[in-house]
């Protein structure tokens, strides 16, 4: 399922926090969203998902404009994995998994035996079946953050889009949900659209990446033609050396020093 997004602006108030914002991804890529703290990430993916809605551009998912679906045919179409999701409450695995079913349910209707099987194929796929009677609060990080897609994939979405799904993981764990992610997009077709602070990591998982800054697209292509130092260097004002890594296929980015602010800038408050 292609999605395409032309012209996208978007204020909090009067903070512009996107600004004609335009690409497209199609059916089984994976598009890696990077920048800096602020440069408008997490309030694309909101926009992609209809929580937000632009003041200017729209988004389309396969030619049909967002905001002419409700959410509920929303949700049957992408599947979203937010940052963070703590769920404290007493939930088994299941129980969780389950919630994905809900745009397909009718008002006061109960999972049948289809939307059983629905999650526990969800669940083999993002090898949680056996977690199923455990409680979320009492299993590891990463394997709720598996848990959490397990969720989004019970929607039977053809868009996923997640928001820093290694965030607090340890290194094993990082590979391993980014490894599920690729084998998603690729053996199910899966459209992919993945905010990422780790450049390493997104160079070496994502077909495509734009390079947001201020809310604009600074950079847009293949992994090596964003991860520039040059382009590094001016949006993230920091000095890196980038070396490609044969083994990985990908970049890797190593961080030498911030670059301190010219006397220009200070002198005119910037």
């Amino acid at each position: 399922m292609k999605v395409s997004v032309h012209g996208v602006t978007f204020f909090y108030g009067s903070i512009r926090a996107l600004d004609n914002v335009t690409f497209e991804v199609h059916e089984g890529e994976i598009l890696g969203v990077t920048g800096p703290n602020g440069s408008g990430k997490t309030t694309l993916l909101k926009c992609i998902n209809g929580v937000l809605r632009p003041r200017m551009g729209s988004v389309l998912i396969n030619e049909v404009d967002l905001l002419q679906l409700d959410r509920k045919e929303v949700a049957k179409r992408i599947g979203v994995v937010p940052q963070g999701n703590g769920m404290f409450f007493p939930f088994t695995v299941l129980d969780v998994v389950l919630m994905g079913r809900t745009p397909h349910l009718g008002r006061l209707e109960r999972e049948t035996a289809k939307d059983l099987e629905i999650a526990e194929n969800a669940m083999r796929l993002t090898n949680t079946l056996h977690l199923a009677d455990r409680f979320i609060d009492e299993i590891s990080g990463g394997e709720r953050q598996r848990v959490f897609i397990a969720r989004a994939l019970a929607q039977e979405p053809k868009i996923l889009l997640l928001d820093e799904p290694t965030s607090h993981l340890d290194l094993c764990h990082q590979l391993e949900i980014l490894e599920l992610i690729r084998e998603l997009a690729k053996n199910k077709g899966l459209t992919v659209i993945m905010v990422s602070h780790d450049l390493a990591l997104a160079s070496r998982y994502c077909d495509k990446l734009l390079l947001l800054s201020s809310g604009r697209i600074y950079s847009a292509g293949s992994p090596s033609d964003v991860l520039t130092r040059e382009n590094i260097r001016n949006v993230y004002k920091i000095d890196v050396e980038v070396e490609y890594n044969e083994r990985t296929k990908s970049m890797n980015i190593i961080p030498i020093s911030p670059i301190p602010p010219s006397p220009d800038s200070l002198t005119s408050g910037e």
